[in-house]
């Protein structure tokens, strides 16, 4: 049985206002000489809601959340929203491209691994490229940064997010199948 169009708009909203709520209140700062890099678990949401509902509703959760994150608790402004959608994105798509085509645990592993390097590389090229503007310094000083903080807080945080996403999905899904919210056989 397909979603249907309200169900799966009513899913997306309930995703994206859960994704907002443990972002807004479960952010952890994970190096003192880059307090901008903070752990939040809105991913973790919002690939389960890509899961669900397919790759676009994720990036389309993903663009929302960083906007009302921007527009509400956010220090980082505009930038800070490109890269949350950035490294959101390149978490949420790899995986759910993957699980989409088959709709297994073990695609699920496999492509929450691949966004896992997609995410860290990506996020190790745009902070090369775009933090030297936020934080106002020289891109050499951003490039020292790369090995030592960048990657090992997107590998952190994208594993975190795997392996947390790996343990709620199935929980999720069954409580969505009871609420009658979802009815596919996933």
């Amino acid at each position: 049985m397909k979603i249907t169009r309200l169900k799966k708009m009513t899913m997306m909203a309930m995703f994206s206002a859960m994704a907002y709520v443990v972002m807004s209140y479960c952010r952890i700062p994970m190096f003192a000489d880059a307090p901008y890099l903070q752990y939040d678990p809105k991913d973790i949401i919002i690939v389960i809601a890509a899961f669900i509902a397919g790759p676009f509703a994720g990036i389309l959760i993903s663009v929302v959340v960083s906007l009302v994150e921007m527009l509400t608790v956010s220090e980082t402004g505009p930038i800070g929203m490109i890269m949350n959608v950035i490294a959101t994105v390149c978490f949420v798509w790899p995986a759910a491209m993957i699980y989409k085509k088959k709709k297994t645990f073990i695609a699920a592993v496999i492509g929450l691994a691949i966004s896992v390097v997609a995410m860290t590389a990506a996020m190790l090229l745009w902070n090369y490229l775009i933090t030297p503007f936020y934080q106002g310094v020289d891109r050499a000083v951003i490039k020292q940064m790369l090995i030592p903080i960048f990657l090992p807080f997107n590998l952190i945080k994208a594993g975190i997010n795997m392996g947390i996403t790996l343990v709620l999905y199935k929980p999720v899904i069954l409580a969505l199948r009871k609420s009658g919210l979802f009815t596919e056989q996933n």
